[in-house]
């Protein structure tokens, strides 16, 4: 007959618990360990990969510290850097020349290029926006060592005394139509006396050129002091805003060229050039200005033997200077810094002179332009009509008398 054993449960003891707690059974007893026969595990049980691989190379268990985390970022650290340097296949070799930094112009056809350009001309103001691309290049270009250093232009301050005539309106339209050719920076300076005029301040406008409309508040009835003070004026200006520049004295009834204007971002100091002059009579024309030996003035051009007297023999319109002399004396050494101004107690024909004494001591320290003073850039003609009054805002309040009638 089978028989059926039942497996014996833990024993319990059988004692009563305070407070209602649920009897604990007991544990099982320890199994005995495995024959001696058996090998050590070599790691400390519960480790796992990453506590193995510490442990041997540490050679004992870390602490649970900042110290592993440390360890363990620098070992990821260094096993991705050997792993990103290590060379997996072929890898080709390249040449220094595979790494310049220079731009290399594509292939130009030559005759599709002139075709189009016969088919589609570039309009003025086009040709003169690529032109001054192409000088600041050349500019860019300028250093012998190689390098692509932009250099600035110097900033060009003309500064244009004016008043109320029958011919301002095309003395001023004319003078701005050249300055606007110029390229930047360029500041033009229009002094006016008493009130700035709407008709005056019209043309500015429509320029196109970065101007200062300025008045000059001294009334004088001779137009030659009133030229003085309205320099002045913006002289005062320009001393007060401490505008760094080069000053030139360009009056609206000269004629200039765009080379003069090129070669004033060349003067340091002061710079000087032989202007064409026509005579009051209109019957011969003169040459006033420096005789140069390269840039060095050695001599001057005259010929008027009232003027041999002056000191320097130049016209208004034929110098410019520095305008850091006006309000920085210490670094041109200046003696004295008292204000450079023109003045208005000396004779006709000797304000230039009175004024340029103030800012060079001699030739020295003068310029001479363009190369060899050889070339007349500009051009000082007496052609204004003093007597004839200008129409208010250039507009006729009737027609005029007919000359010849239509039929």
């Amino acid at each position: 007959m089978a028989s059926i054993r039942r497996t014996l449960s833990p024993p319990y003891h059988d004692r009563h618990y305070q407070n209602g707690e649920t009897p604990v059974p007991a544990p099982f007893p320890a199994q005995k360990p495995f024959a001696a026969s058996a090998k050590p595990s070599s790691a400390p049980p519960g480790l796992g990969v990453h506590r193995f691989l510490a442990f041997v190379l540490l050679g004992k268990q870390p602490r649970r510290s900042w110290r592993r985390s440390l360890y363990r970022c620098l070992l990821c650290f260094l096993f991705g850097f050997l792993f990103g340097m290590t060379p997996f296949g072929h890898v080709n070799e390249l040449q220094a020349h595979d790494f310049s930094l220079d731009i290399k112009p594509s292939n130009v056809n030559v005759n599709a290029r002139l075709e189009n350009a016969i088919d589609h001309p570039v309009r003025h103001d086009e040709f003169l926006h690529k032109s001054s691309n192409l000088e600041v290049g050349a500019e860019a270009r300028a250093n012998s060592d190689g390098s692509s250093d932009l250099v600035p232009r110097k900033q060009l301050i003309v500064v244009t005394p004016t008043y109320s005539r029958a011919a301002q309106a095309y003395f001023l339209n004319r003078l701005g139509q050249v300055l606007r050719l110029v390229p930047p920076p360029l500041l033009w300076i229009v002094v006016e006396t008493n009130v700035v005029s709407m008709e005056t301040a019209d043309i500015l406008r429509k320029s196109g050129v970065m101007y200062r409309h300025l008045v000059c508040t001294k009334n004088s009835t001779d137009i030659k002091d009133r030229g003085v003070h309205q320099r002045n004026t913006a002289l005062e200006h320009i001393e007060h805003h401490k505008l760094d520049g080069i000053v030139y004295f360009a009056d609206d009834d000269n004629i200039y060229s765009l080379e003069l204007f090129h070669s004033l971002r060349q003067i340091r100091r002061f710079g000087t050039w032989p202007i064409a002059m026509l005579a009051q009579s209109k019957n011969k024309a003169t040459l006033e200005g420096p005789v140069c030996n390269g840039s060095q003035v050695i001599g001057w051009h005259t010929n008027e033997k009232s003027k041999r007297l002056r000191r320097f023999h130049v016209d208004m319109s034929g110098f410019a200077i520095n305008s850091t002399i006006l309000w920085d004396p210490k670094r041109w050494r200046r003696l004295t810094a008292h204000p450079i101004r023109q003045l208005d107690t000396v004779k006709e024909g000797f304000q230039e002179t009175t004024f340029i004494e103030q800012v060079v001591e001699d030739e020295s320290q003068m310029e001479g332009i363009p190369f060899g003073c050889s070339r007349i850039i500009n051009w000082h003609l007496h052609l204004g009509a003093h007597n004839l009054i200008y129409p208010k805002g250039w507009l006729f309040d009737k027609n005029l008398e007919v000359d010849l009638t239509v039929t």
